[in-house]
């Protein structure tokens, strides 16, 4: 049973009675009280990389608003002094200064007087922790008359839909030198609009090749100029494809992007023995997840490629996930193998798989990562699921790269997670000379964004072994909780 905390009575409180509560300002606080207020002020509004999206004078960070800090005193008196039962009768507030993300604040209140019909008066302050006055002033409450209880009832969790992992990812993209590239295809709005994007925001130096005219009309059907880009023409899908991997081989350009053709056009280009672009590696699929309420992204494999794979696809599949994982910033990649269930049975091959790779593995036959499995999608992701289940692993829980069965069960996985969860998914191929970015003809902006800065960061990673730097997680940034937090 959950602990149960009395409430002051109005008899029982005395003049210089004192409580306080603490609090830390995240991004997401900004956001979920953007929402309950109905407040979009923009210099209380984070941008994508944390900063306001307008700024007030001297302000530098987005600062949060009056009423937030005001809500921290009505915390205290609601749950400490008096508590439950508390009514308000007024309150002022005096601002001396602002709070901002991730600074820790100090609400305390101090009973000064007593009055008629309960009424109870408070000096109240709101501190930074390293004692800096933000707010100071009175309120007046109407104290219960009788016994009530705060229950330490775990309210349901708020998950703000921020993908805060392909805004790094691009953030840190964007400050590499744009990454040529040619896209084959770009003869319709989607494909050649996701290119120009992906352009504009400095991550690739496009080559569009494809049938001129087809991509003339879909320029003008998305109202772009083209004439600061190479056109190389085409005859079809298939010429398109064909010419755009002699580019690579020729050095022309340093990668590929899919526009509007099939996959197994583009990709049967590329693994053409004599004029393709095969590396020493099997090509393979990596859906990069974005997901709401996770810092780091999650990997899934192979969902597009490889239909059945056997046991020896299925390292070169792994092999490629770990590398893409740490171009990305995952120093040593957590791989979790996918099974229906989380021990080996003969009778489920997918089991027999996951207990040869994550021995492969140990012995080095897989490097860079730490690989374990079998392992249920539950207690692969979920580390109370994970001890539930009397697991010890040190993936289980908190795998990066998830290997699934076949491509059906990835597929699914990914698309459930995109349009069930509200990931945002990038695509791209690895084991090629060149990592390929795949894109969806249902990817938004932000996937076909992401999908050219994943491309931009492994050829990097492939060409000096540097990845971007590791992801410092912050207790609390990423799920928002809708309660106060006591001192």
């Amino acid at each position: 049973m959950k602990a149960m905390h009395p409430n002051r009575t109005f008899d029982e409180i005395a003049v210089g009675d004192r409580a306080e509560v603490s609090r830390t300002l995240t991004v997401n606080d900004l956001l979920v009280f953007a929402h309950a207020s109905g407040n979009l002020n923009p210099i209380h509004m984070p941008s994508a990389s944390g900063a306001p999206t307008m700024l007030a004078e001297g302000q530098k960070e987005a600062i949060a608003p009056s009423s937030w800090v005001a809500g921290l005193v009505s915390c205290v008196l609601g749950t400490k002094l008096p508590g439950p039962g508390t009514l308000y009768r007024s309150q002022a507030l005096t601002f001396h200064d602002r709070v901002h993300v991730g600074e820790t604040v100090i609400a305390a209140v101090r009973v000064v007087a007593k009055g008629d019909g309960r009424a109870v008066r408070f000096a109240t302050s709101v501190r930074r922790s390293d004692g800096m006055l933000i707010a100071e002033g009175e309120s007046t409450v109407i104290a219960p008359a009788e016994r009530g209880y705060l229950t330490e009832a775990e309210l349901p969790e708020i998950v703000v839909q921020r993908h805060v992992a392909f805004d790094r990812l691009i953030g840190v993209a964007r400050t590499l030198p744009a990454l040529s590239t040619a896209v084959v295809c770009p003869n319709d709005g989607k494909a050649l609009k996701g290119a120009l994007l992906a352009a504009e925001a400095g991550l690739i130096v496009p080559v569009l090749v494809g049938p001129r005219g087809a991509t003339l009309k879909a320029a003008v059907e998305i109202g772009a100029d083209l004439a600061a880009f190479e056109i190389v023409d085409a005859d079809d899908d298939h010429d398109a494809a064909q010419r755009a991997v002699a580019l690579v081989r020729e050095g022309h350009v340093a990668n590929l992007m899919k526009g509007n053709l099939h996959s197994d056009v583009f990709l049967g280009a590329v693994v053409r023995k004599e004029s393709g672009l095969r590396g020493v590696r099997r090509l393979s699929h990596v859906f990069v997840m974005d997901l709401p309420g996770r810092p780091r992204p999650l990997l899934i494999t192979d969902a597009a490629i490889n239909i059945a794979p056997t046991l020896e696809m299925k390292v070169e599949i792994v092999q490629n996930a770990i590398d893409l994982a740490r171009a990305l910033g995952i120093e040593m990649p957590r791989v979790g193998i996918l099974s229906a269930v989380e021990t080996v049975n003969p009778a489920i091959q997918s089991t027999l798989d996951a207990a040869v790779l994550s021995k492969m593995a140990e012995r080095g036959q897989i490097r860079g990562g730490i690989v374990d499995g079998p392992l249920a999608m539950d207690n692969a992701i979920d580390l109370g699921a994970a001890r539930t289940k009397g697991i010890q692993s040190l993936v289980a829980g908190q795998a990066d790269v998830l290997v699934v069965p076949n491509l059906e069960s990835g597929n699914m996985l990914a698309k459930e997670l995109t349009f069930l969860a509200g990931a945002e998914a990038a695509g791209i191929v690895m084991g090629a000379r060149v990592p390929l970015i795949l894109t969806s003809r249902a990817d938004d902006e932000q996937s076909r964004l992401a999908s050219a800065a994943l491309a931009l960061l492994v050829e990097r990673w492939q060409r000096t072994g540097v990845g971007i730097a590791p992801v410092a997680v912050a207790a609390g940034e990423d799920r928002t909780r809708a309660r106060c937090a006591a001192s």
